[in-house]
């Protein structure tokens, strides 16, 4: 068995704007993604566009939510609300478990 540090870490950054019902499903769908598939082996960091503007010029995000797979490379983003698991991973040219 491998190390535990040997699995993969995953540096997601979801952008979203502010606290809506919106944003709730898809943080909630994707850390449930992420804790079935990847259990303790990711980062998701979340990004308000309403706070930190700049951020989401810098990124050129146009929807929301988006999510950006960051590492490990290649980069990929995906948006939606992240309910269809499959599609999610697929999208982030990630495999399931």
């Amino acid at each position: 068995m491998p190390p535990v540090d040997a699995e993969p870490r995953y540096l997601l950054k979801l952008f979203v704007a502010g606290s809506s019902t919106r944003t709730g499903h898809a943080i909630n769908n994707l850390r449930r993604i992420c804790d079935d598939e990847f259990p303790g082996g990711y980062e998701l960091v979340v990004i308000d566009v309403v706070e930190q503007p700049a951020i989401a010029e810098e990124k050129k995000i146009l929807a929301l939510p988006t999510l950006i797979k960051e590492s490990p490379l290649p980069a990929r983003r995906i948006i939606g609300d992240f309910s269809d698991k499959e599609k999610v991973l697929a999208g982030l040219g990630l495999a399931a478990h």
